[in-house]
This record gives structure tokens, sequence and C-alpha cells, in this order.
């Protein structure tokens, strides 16, 4: 890693540690190119927040996304590959080295793997700013032991939104989800689990409008999508799980993106700008699973190297 001025050049460089991250930077220290990972606001993704992940090959009986998270970092780290835990800030993609100015300061990188993942969509409605960290959460892991013996409500119909309400119920006395739908897009398993679990019960065609609280949650207010009828039902807590927006705000007008704000990719993880890579959630709408972020990352990374190589190449004679 040299240093031009005050900004530090590297061969390549990776926004976000999660599995995309990771993959990516093991892939391109085994290949010697001494990658940096700058962490992003989240040290292992999205994953990191999850409890158990039992869909990860090799561990049969799951294992925490925090300690999965650890295992990725650990391997990239043998190989070679630095973190800093920083966050990226501005990129300039309009020339090679790129430039990306973050926390821990200037980069200018060769290559450029785009892994910042997405985040947690919110409701947008009244309360739910306010009474964010006072009741209101997107995140089971981190905050569901705050709820020992209450009462909380979970929104949503897919896979994330019933497995944090299972996993709730290891403290909160009773966990009622309310979905807009008459039915879920989770998988079987799960609902099968959800529908079988005592402290769990559904509010279905059901919307929520309103958070009600003053220090913190008390109620919500609740409105049927069918005969628009309104009712406030208490509860100590709102677990918010509705989907993600992918983290790539900072790309707008340099990356070619999806109306949804996803990168653009094609087969090889290429971006419109020759020597920038973007995998994981940040360029895919359709899995957003561990495995196929892993694997986004690694194929990035090699795709990294082959244009690496290509640019060092020295140009055959004609």
């Amino acid at each position: 890693m040299s240093s031009n001025g005050n900004a530090k050049h590297v061969k390549v460089l990776i926004l976000g540690s999660g599995p995309t991250g990771y993959s990516a930077a093991l892939y391109a220290a085994r290949a010697e190119l001494q990658p940096v990972v700058l962490t992003g606001m989240q040290l292992g993704g999205q994953a990191a927040l999850t409890y158990t992940i039992e869909n990860y090959p090799g561990f049969p009986d799951g294992v925490g996304g925090p300690q999965l998270g650890e295992l990725f970092q650990k391997q990239a780290e043998h190989f070679g590959a630095l973190t800093e835990f920083a966050s990226a800030n501005s990129v300039d993609l309009s020339q090679r080295p790129f430039k990306v100015d973050s926390d821990s300061g200037e980069y200018l990188a060769d290559a450029l793997i785009v892994g910042t993942g997405a985040s947690p969509n919110h409701l947008q409605i009244p309360g739910e700013v306010e009474l964010t960290g006072r009741g209101v959460s997107y995140c089971a892991t981190c905050d569901g032991w705050f709820f020992k013996d209450k009462k909380v409500v979970v929104v949503g119909g897919g896979d994330s939104a019933l497995e944090e309400g299972l996993f709730i119920t290891r403290y909160a006395s009773s966990v009622t989800i309310v979905h807009r739908r008459d039915e879920f897009r989770a998988s079987p398993i799960l609902q099968n689990r959800a529908r079988e679990h005592p402290k769990i019960n559904f509010i279905l065609e059901t919307v929520v409008t309103e958070v009600i609280g003053t220090e913190k949650v008390t109620a919500v207010k609740l409105k049927n999508v069918k005969t628009l009828e309104e009712t406030t039902y208490e509860t100590d807590g709102v677990f918010i799980f509705i989907g993600h927006t992918p983290n790539t705000q900072m790309f707008k007008g340099q990356l070619e993106m999806s109306e949804l704000g996803y990168i653009k990719v094609n087969d090889r993880m290429e971006t419109n700008v020759p020597g920038v890579f973007a995998a994981g959630e940040a360029a895919d709408p359709h899995f957003r699973q561990v495995v196929t972020s892993a694997g986004m990352g690694a194929a990035a990374a090699i795709q990294a190297t082959r244009f690496l190589e290509a640019m060092e190449a020295p140009a055959e004679k004609v």
C-alpha cells in the first residue's frame, strides 16, 4: 500500500465487510493483491445482525451471524487482507485510480469492489423515528433481550420477519405478526414453525399506521386493508422487517442502476465503469442470501484480479 500525498494507494479497495466484502477480500488476498476492506457502519454486514444462520453450507447445526462474520474476517486477514474500521463517504469513478474519501482518509484504488449491501426499510409512519431505540427496532438480535416478558409486534411477511419473530419468542411473552396480505412470502418451513409456536399469533390483511408512546412504545394503530377499520393494539415493542434498500446512494450518476437503486452488473460482476465491480445485496434484488452474496463477492474478486493482470500486461506487438 503506497501513499500519494495523503492518499493511500491500494490495488483493490473493497467497500463493505459482510459476506460479499470478506469473500472478495479472501480471493483478492490469495491473489496477493493486498486488498483493503472498508468495513462501513456494520462490521459483518446485515448477516451479523442475524442470531442464527441455518442455511449457510458447512454448518449443519446453524451458525451465529456474528460468529460467521468473524470467521470470514479471520480467513481473509490470514491471507493478507487489511481491515479499516471506516465508512466510505464519497467516490470519484471518473478516472483510475478511483478516488474514495473515507473516515480514515482518502484512498486511490486501481480496482474497486462495491459490497455495501442494503439497509432495512422503514414504515414511514408517525412515531416510528421518534421511538426508534425506545421500542421500535429493526434488529431482533440486537434488541430482543430488552423485551423479556413483554408483548411485541413484528411487521412483515417474509423470511426475515418470521425468523426474527421466532427469535424474539426467547424473550417476549407474546409476539404478534402483522402482515398486510392474507398469506406470507416466507418459506413454508418458517411459516409452519411460526404457526405452531404457542407465543406467536397473527393479524393479517392489516397495516400499522402509527406508533404510539411518549418515552417508550405503548401501542400501535392498526388498519385493516379490506374493511378500513382502525384499532389500537397495546404493545411494548415494534420490530419492523419489510425489506431492504441497497446502500448505493453515493454511486448515483456514476454507476448504472435499476429503478430500485441496485447497481447493474453483468455475469462477471462488472459495472459500466471498467475496474469497478459490484456484488451482494448492493447488486442483487433477487436472492439476497449469505451464500449468494459470498459467491458474488468471490466472482467480483476473480474478475478484478483478471482486470488488473490485463492492465499490467505489456501491449502485444502488432
